[in-house]
């Protein structure tokens, strides 16, 4: 089978379902970054993500006995919109199983673009657990199971968002980023790219908390991640699908690895500064922009802004990951003294007028000379930091610095 053949059947076939989302340049990061950077926007879809275009070519192309027997599918969201919209327009029904972790913003949507088509199962706190439960009910029951991603027609549909940049972009494009999940979108891109753009290097992002295709071509095989951290859901898998592999292992010419902060930091910066809302993994590839700036500069640059589902009430997690990130949040296990004007001499002689207490947790201890508090501090400039302990050093103050303390840090604030 001809992959790029697949991508450009399911071209045709997306016609009218899908947006063709545009290719803006964006004049502020180009700036920054001295190069022309792009941002095809698939968070415009009308599901607020790419996935629609792998989903519904998929169940499009099942059999008259298959679509009447109903289809299976797990996922932490995106990849079930898309399901559930095509079940709605095809007049499938379909079974979704998502992780109880997964935002209330995306069940919901799920239910919206599905209506009566569809059948929300949430289950388990990761895809994985979801994807397991999914594939079981699927066999029992003699149901489809649309893959999110490890699936040649999942995969074509994904693709067709390198044929519409290249239809876009008349000029030679240099890099491409693109985020990484289970590999659906970029094995899918990077097939078109290395057929008809091969001069064009393409970079896979990942969260650093979720690095399974990066593991799986550094072991030369698919191997599954002991663990990850679930906050970039829409790219946090523990395991890469094995065609995904087979095809990224090839055509990434990178893989760069963002930090979770990073990715929280460009969220708010795209907010605040360009009026765009994307999900964590929508940021991804932006975020991996300045692990290039020295190579991108001067050169044609897309970023692919896969999706836009995010919850408002991870708004707070987003800000207190970035803060910690810039260096500009810090949280001490302080020691101060048992007696009055103690707080009032850690605030006048430690910190500085720019300094902020976002986070004060004291219990005053019978018969002790000193008692621990719990301190968090937000400074306007992160230079600062070494200030203060220095200070807290000088007049005596006893401490530990949480910031480096994972295991205790996420017991007593996270």
């Amino acid at each position: 089978m001809n992959l790029l053949n697949e991508i450009v059947k399911a071209k045709e076939k997306l016609k009218g379902v899908v947006e063709t989302t545009p290719l803006l340049e964006n004049k502020n990061i180009s700036d920054e970054f001295s190069a022309r950077v792009l941002l095809k926007r698939e968070d415009l879809q009308m599901v607020r993500s790419y996935k629609i275009r792998g989903a519904y070519n998929k169940i499009s192309l099942l059999s008259n006995d298959e679509k009447s027997n109903g289809i299976v599918c797990a996922s932490a969201g995106n990849h079930a919109q898309g399901v559930a919209f095509s079940c709605c327009l095809l007049q499938i029904k379909g079974v979704i199983y998502m992780p109880k972790t997964t935002p209330n913003q995306k069940v919901k949507q799920v239910k919206s673009f599905g209506k009566d088509y569809v059948e929300i199962v949430l289950i388990g706190d990761t895809f994985d657990d979801a994807y397991l439960s999914a594939l079981k009910f699927a066999d029992e029951h003699n149901k489809t199971f649309v893959h999110p991603f490890d699936d040649i027609d999942v995969i074509a549909g994904q693709g067709t968002v390198g044929l519409e940049i290249l239809e876009m972009f008349n000029s030679p494009l240099d890099y491409v980023f693109v985020p990484v999940g289970g590999g659906g979108l970029s094995a899918g891109l990077s097939t078109v790219f290395k057929e008809l753009s091969p001069e064009t290097k393409i970079i896979g992002v990942e969260p650093l908390g979720a690095s399974s295709m990066k593991f799986a071509i550094e072991n030369r095989k698919v191997v599954p991640l002991e663990t990850i951290d679930k906050f970039v859901d829409g790219a946090a898998v523990k395991q890469v699908g094995k065609l995904n592999y087979e095809i990224c292992k090839d055509n990434l010419d990178d893989i760069i690895l963002v930090p979770e902060g990073k990715v929280c930091t460009t969220i708010l910066r795209l907010y605040n500064e360009e009026a765009i809302v994307v999900e964590p993994a929508g940021a991804l590839a932006i975020a991996a922009l300045d692990f290039y700036k020295e190579k991108i500069k001067g050169k044609n640059v897309v970023c692919i802004v896969s999706g836009s589902n995010n919850d408002i009430e991870r708004t707070e997690e987003i800000k207190e990951r970035s803060l910690l990130h810039e260096g500009l949040k810090h949280y001490f296990m302080i020691q101060f003294p048992q007696r009055p004007g103690a707080l009032k001499e850690f605030v006048n002689e430690i910190l500085s007028a720019d300094d902020d207490i976002t986070f004060f947790q004291f219990t005053k201890k019978n018969n002790r000379e000193l008692a621990p508090a719990l301190v968090g501090l937000e400074l306007k400039n992160k230079d600062d930091i070494s200030t203060i302990m220095d200070k807290m050093n000088k007049y005596g103050f006893q401490y530990r610095y949480l910031n480096e303390k994972e295991d205790l840090y996420t017991q007593l604030i996270a």
